[in-house]
């Protein structure tokens, strides 16, 4: 059976304003870059900017499709699977601006809009994500704006991690080291300095002190390790120790943890 995740549904449109904003903000960026800037390289290894682009804009299409099958109780056509949608992203990825930024928008405009016309009802109902993993449709939003938040990042354009807002860093620190935690990942705690919050994570290991955003770029493989604080002894370690004491992160985004079970 399925375990409740120790998260609260939130006020979906309240939360939905958040993704939006995102959402403005991602599309706002792409909007001015020319066609050879984005065919120059992202932050993801193989991924052009245009790649970037066109995965958020799949994925926007893929969310759409989960809320209409809350709304409706049924799936509104079949899905691409993993393959048939890395293709697809391929060849979106070489369209001109004016396409990929159409694109985009669309999806993304049409995911907002999806979301703000869901009946209150349809939010609970459980969805299925690609992967395989069962989430409430209220789960979609965090899904939604982790996404663009992440992947606005790998634009390596002037938004970075200290860009993150600090309640979504919060949230997003929260959903991983759960995740973490269940899977005996070696440190025993991360301090968010900046949000005044520390999370346990294991009983052994080093412990890490950093700014939010820091932390959850690390976790996310955005950003190098920070410097651990102190090893599973207690003796505190020096700042140059940081890349060699802290382990490295597994693949990430992971399903939600303790989760909502596996789809049949």
């Amino acid at each position: 059976m399925p375990h409740p995740v120790p998260l609260d549904a939130p006020d979906p449109h309240a939360h939905l304003d958040q993704v939006a904003l995102a959402a403005r903000r991602f599309v706002t960026a792409v909007a001015v870059l020319e066609d050879d800037q984005l065919r120059a390289p992202s932050a993801l290894d193989g991924w052009t900017r245009g790649h970037v682009v066109a995965h958020v804009a799949r994925s926007a299409d893929a969310y759409v499709g989960l809320l209409r099958t809350a709304r409706d109780g049924v799936a509104p056509g079949p899905r691409l699977s993993a393959a048939e949608l890395a293709r697809a992203v391929e060849a979106d990825a070489g369209q001109s601006r004016n396409g990929l930024v159409a694109q985009v928008r669309s999806s993304l405009d049409r995911f907002v809009g999806e979301a703000r016309a869901l009946p209150v009802e349809a939010w609970q109902r459980m969805v299925c994500a690609l992967a395989g993993w069962r989430h409430p449709a209220w789960f979609t939003l965090h899904r939604c704006r982790r996404e663009l938040e992440t992947h606005h990042v790998d634009l390596r354009l002037a938004y970075g991690t200290h860009n993150w807002p600090a309640e979504y860093v919060s949230w997003a620190l929260e959903e991983t080291v759960a995740s973490l935690r269940a899977q005996d990942f070696p440190v025993a705690s991360v301090h968010a300095t900046d949000l005044g919050r520390t999370w346990r994570i294991g009983a052994g290991g080093p412990s890490v002190a950093a700014p939010g955003h820091a932390l959850l770029g690390w976790l996310a493989g955005r950003l190098p390790a920070p410097a651990p604080e102190y090893d599973a002894t207690g003796t505190t370690l020096p700042r140059a120790s940081a890349d060699r004491s802290l382990p490295r992160p597994p693949a990430w985004p992971r399903p939600p943890h303790p989760g909502w079970g596996r789809c049949d």
